[in-house]
């Protein structure tokens, strides 16, 4: 057989498609008593030359249409006399339009992956010097109001600074027999300022004007270690075990008094519907109480008492986005942080966290819990909720971490220790609303102060 019988055929070959065709019809009638019955003989076939005829040897205006006998009936039964080839290979069909986006059947998948994880930095962004903090863990000496100024009680001092500007001053010092300050909180306009002494007075304070406004007296027989307000309520929590709602715009500002704790009441949160009121003793128990059905007559009336705690409980913090979930925290003998539905009065998880717990922030972003512990590692931890998965541990405090507080925009935390430290750490991350003017930013605060005083 000739050898050149199987070059590839190609454009420039001399040869036309039929004559190659004549000579693979012609070998493989002269083989044909060598070919299997059912196998034919590959090597009689020509490929190239066959795909070419199925792809290119048609397209040309030099190739004329051959018209069986079958294909011109077919065209007069369907009518088609304009040249249109019938069964005839072609390219292609076109691509079927979308009639529904296939991003919208079967989005990428980086919208279906989750977000990408938080970077939480591990240190403090700065820290401060705060000489002559008590350590004391009944104590609420550190708040962060919404003009975003921090107020920090040192000894028998109240301190301001202006995060917006790095601003500080000096807002009272309260006489020896007075003192020392045992608690501060700010009011929700940002511009007063609540003061409990160890006396058993609440000063109130025009804190833009540094003017003292007045002097709250005859709701508790010894210092009042505990605030919260309630638009113009203000609520204050004794060593006595009383807590007393106080209508800062009277005269005679008593207007409901809770008893329900038999030893001093460390802590105070108010629901943010303002329904409800938390309240933790040195008892080790959690009240919770309803102004709908507390009343002057019946004082002792309260919704919910939860007994679970085997320490005091000072740390207590309302869920942001969920308003009847209410968190608590132990003491150094307890060690637990417990969620509770304050509805249904109904525990819903109770964890060891290892050691004290002092103070408690929910992530007003994130679905995320802080605490602040004591002895052994003096850290705090962020938690998520509902796992309740340890996050995050950020170290700096060598002393229990017995104060903090939360900027405005909910980003940073403020925390105040016995080893007579402040230190501030961007732990929250942005403010979840994107397009919406978040508040004043706090961009390094205090840069200017090396030392609280």
């Amino acid at each position: 057989m000739d050898s050149g019988w199987w070059r590839p055929f190609s454009k420039t070959d001399p040869r036309t498609p039929f004559q190659e065709r004549f000579i693979l019809r012609k070998n493989s009638l002269h083989d044909q008593d060598n070919l299997d019955r059912f196998i034919p003989n590959r090597s009689a076939m020509d490929f190239n030359y066959a795909h070419y005829m199925l792809t290119e040897g048609r397209k040309g205006k030099e190739n004329p249409e051959v018209i069986t006998p079958y294909q011109k009936k077919l065209r007069e039964a369907v009518n088609i006399n304009d040249g249109t080839r019938i069964l005839a290979f072609k390219n292609k069909p076109p691509t079927p339009v979308e009639l529904i986006p296939r991003e919208i059947l079967s989005p990428p998948l980086q919208s279906k992956l989750s977000k990408p994880k938080r970077s939480i930095p591990q240190t403090s962004e700065r820290t401060l010097d705060a000489p002559d903090i008590l350590d004391d863990f009944y104590l609420n000496l550190l708040d962060w109001g919404s003009d975003n100024v921090l107020s920090i009680a040192l000894e028998n001092t109240v301190y301001l600074w202006n995060a917006s500007d790095s601003s500080t001053s000096e807002l009272v010092t309260v006489d020896e027999e007075y003192g020392p300050v045992t608690s501060v909180s700010w009011a929700p306009d940002g511009r007063h300022l609540a003061i409990g002494l160890n006396n058993s007075h609440v000063q109130i304070w025009d804190a833009c004007a540094s003017k003292q406004l007045r002097t709250l007296k005859g709701g508790h027989r010894t210092r009042v270690g505990s605030l919260a307000w309630n638009s113009h309520i203000l609520t204050t929590g004794g060593m006595d075990g009383k807590i007393v709602n106080n209508d800062v715009r009277v005269r005679s500002h008593i207007v409901e008094t809770y008893r329900g704790h038999n030893q001093e009441v460390c802590g105070l949160k108010w629901s943010s519907s303002g329904h409800q009121l938390a309240s933790g003793g040195n008892d080790n128990v959690v009240h919770i109480w309803d102004r709908s059905v507390v009343s002057s007559n019946s004082p002792t009336n309260w919704f919910h008492r939860f007994e679970e705690h085997t320490a005091a409980v000072k740390a207590l913090a309302w869920c942001p986005f969920q308003g009847n979930l209410l968190a608590s925290g132990g003491g150094g003998g307890d060690h637990c942080i417990k969620l509770w539905n304050t509805h249904t009065g109904a525990r819903l998880n109770s964890f060891d966290t290892g050691s004290q717990v002092c103070s408690l922030l929910w992530n007003k972003n994130e679905r995320e819990l802080l605490s602040s512990h004591g002895f052994t590692k003096n850290q705090l931890t962020l938690w998520k909720y509902p796992s309740m998965v340890k996050i995050a541990e950020l170290n700096g405090h060598t002393s229990r971490v017995l104060y903090m507080t939360q900027s405005p925009d909910g980003c940073t935390v403020a925390s105040a220790a016995a080893d007579e430290t402040l230190r501030f750490w961007n732990v929250f991350g942005n403010p979840a609303t994107a397009g919406k003017a978040a508040p004043k930013a706090y961009n390094e605060p205090f840069a200017k102060f090396n030392r609280i005083r």
